[in-house]
């Protein structure tokens, strides 16, 4: 619990209480009043923070774990970064697997805090040995005195956002919030922040965002998993290649997907526009609150809130980086409203 001190006794207790910030020029063409839960003014600058905290203070009230005990965690960089944060604090050592894709930014931050940090194949399935999953898993067993976070399958995730971020959201609107926008990877954040919103309010629309290459969008809608969907993509912590447990897929109305390239894009938008610098994630966010809107899924009245995960600070060497953009042959826009959904996958 966060103290109402202006001095405190580790930087844990800053994890939380993030602000929510309306966007203005982004959303002055679309009908409604939006606004931004910027997660980057968490310690660790992601809305992870919220999860690492809240799952090792669990497994400390259980007994699981003692001083000196190792955490062995799967990431694609955010997570990993807030688990290497607590464990410093703490006094626990980290191990974490990592997926290639993670810039090159995450992956050294990673080791600056002190984490032993192994990068596996993104293009794997995610049954293969090489595969970050499976190489978390082999860690865990061959490691005495650890424990596993498994993030993806952890019931835990989603009660981390149930007991913060839902409540804060609701705080923060008076109860007036109609549609919460969101990304889902792990699914924890969305679903545990759906929960609690739901609960306040059934008519709450939960609006996920998915990735093209990614499996979630076709099983939320058919509940079949198609492995036909999968195929590499750029962006990190968005969708998945498995049907993670820890996304509560009845608390989600809708998905849309977006590509690699609009969402870059507009991250770098979100930055020139509103003064937010943010992650890539975020600017998938954004981008499907446009493609929402051309569905005609606000009105004037809607109070939206698009949670933007990460700091662009992670994403140096990648979509801020207009070498790598040109690299990935996209183009670079100085002043960009929205991007179309025909746009090329």
């Amino acid at each position: 619990m966060k103290k109402e001190l202006q001095v405190y006794d580790n930087i844990l207790q800053l994890v939380g209480d993030t602000p929510l910030i309306q966007l203005q020029k982004m959303t002055e063409d679309i009908s409604g009043t939006f606004y931004a839960k910027v997660e980057a003014f968490n310690p660790g600058h992601s809305a992870k923070d919220r999860v690492a905290h809240f799952i090792l203070s669990q497994a400390e009230e259980k007994g699981l774990l003692q001083p000196g005990d190792t955490i062995v965690e799967t990431t694609s960089g955010n997570t990993g970064f807030s688990i290497a944060m607590v464990s410093a604090v703490k006094g626990y050592k980290c191990i974490l697997a990592v997926s290639d894709k993670s810039s090159k930014d995450k992956i050294d931050m990673l080791r600056a805090m002190g984490a032993e940090v192994h990068v596996c194949p993104a293009n794997v399935a995610a049954d293969d040995p090489r595969s970050y999953y499976e190489v978390a898993k082999r860690i865990h067993l061959e490691t005495p005195g650890s424990i596993y976070i498994n993030q993806y399958f952890n019931e835990l995730n989603i009660d981390a956002h149930y007991h913060s971020t839902g409540p804060e959201i609701w705080k923060q609107t008076e109860g007036k919030i109609t549609h919460l926008v969101a990304c889902s990877g792990t699914g924890g954040t969305i679903s545990g922040t759906a929960r609690y919103l739901k609960e306040m309010n059934p008519e709450i629309k939960i609006l996920g965002i998915d990735a093209y290459g990614s499996v979630l969008k076709k099983y939320h809608e058919t509940r079949q998993f198609d492995e036909n969907e999968i195929y590499s993509y750029k962006i990190e912590g968005l969708g998945k290649n498995l049907i993670p447990t820890a996304t509560d897929f009845d608390a989600i109305d809708e998905f849309v997907k977006v590509t690699d390239e609009s969402a870059a894009q507009m991250a770098r938008t979100i930055a020139k526009e509103e003064g937010l610098f943010v992650g890539y994630t975020s600017g998938a966010a954004m981008q499907g609150v446009k493609q929402y809107a051309l569905q005609g899924q606000f009105t004037k009245d809607s109070k939206v809130v698009v949670l933007f995960p990460d700091h662009g600070s992670r994403y140096m060497a990648k979509i801020y980086n207009d070498q790598w953009m040109e690299d990935q042959g996209f183009e670079l826009h100085e002043n960009l409203k929205a991007i179309p959904n025909s746009q090329k996958i």
